[in-house]
């Protein structure tokens, strides 16, 4: 089976441009930023109040900007896309399949392996794009105050890769059905399913509990916003996306022969 990334960044970026071409990506991106920057600014403004309570009382040190800011701010960012991400890829494959140009896309000279990573790509480019534009926050930070660069590098590279999941989830589900709100709906309760699985360890056994543990996406985020880069957490997230798009392409490979 051929596996060409020109064929990828083909599908890849005429997909990404067409989010806008209508106004999803416009509204998806206007209402995360002003999520953001609210956020930002709520949590600005009570570490400064904080700060201050600290230095009035005669506290020589006073929380740092990676706990009071950083952790977070990075952690609600990764709330926000579990939220938006299933609106990016809901209409990836349930579009062509409802509208019936997903059997062009069959019999055209491209294989289903990048048909799935090319639809990953335009979905995850968009995530991309969206967290590209929160890099202010950091320069904010940088101008007028100290912060650790490390946490604040490992918890852009943890949200990319918990989002790429949260991606993968999408393209999976959107395979499966030509109902765009079915597929939205589907990943949103996959990704939130995954980010709480570890509840149930505090009543599991040792073994199940370590189990249930590990299949928390938000699990292995932790170690990234502390500044922690664990070859355990990388090799999960990948995991997850490839069994992913390969349980996608199995749902794509099935559909061709019926």
């Amino acid at each position: 089976m051929s596996f060409k990334p020109k064929k990828i960044w083909t599908i890849a970026w005429k997909d990404f441009r067409t989010y806008f071409t209508s106004p999803i990506a416009y509204i998806i991106i206007a209402g995360f930023l002003i999520i953001m920057g609210w956020m930002f600014f709520f949590n600005l403004s009570h570490f400064n109040m904080q700060a201050l309570q600290y230095k009035q009382m005669g506290m020589g040190k006073s929380m740092s900007i990676t706990e009071g800011i950083i952790r977070p701010l990075y952690g609600n960012m990764n709330v926000i896309f579990l939220f938006l991400v299933p609106f990016i890829t809901m209409r990836l494959f349930a579009e062509e399949r409802k509208q019936q140009t997903i059997q062009l896309l069959m019999t055209s000279p491209i294989s289903i392996a990048e048909m799935v990573v090319g639809k990953f790509f335009s979905a995850f480019f968009l995530v991309f794009t969206m967290l590209m534009l929160t890099v202010v926050y950091p320069i904010i930070l940088w101008i007028f105050g100290n912060p650790d660069y490390g946490p604040i590098l490992t918890s852009y590279m943890g949200t990319l890769m918990l989002s790429s999941c949260y991606v993968a989830a999408g393209v999976f589900f959107s395979s499966m059905t030509e109902n765009q709100i079915v597929a939205g709906a589907l990943t949103f309760a996959a990704g939130l399913f995954f980010w709480l699985i570890n509840w149930a360890s505090q009543s599991a056994g040792p073994v199940f509990s370590d189990i249930l543990d590990y299949m928390s996406l938000i699990q292995h985020y932790n170690n990234f916003s502390q500044g922690i880069i664990d070859t355990t957490d990388i090799v999960f997230y990948l995991s997850f996306v490839f069994v992913s798009l390969f349980l996608s392409h199995r749902v794509l490979d099935s559909y061709r022969w019926r």
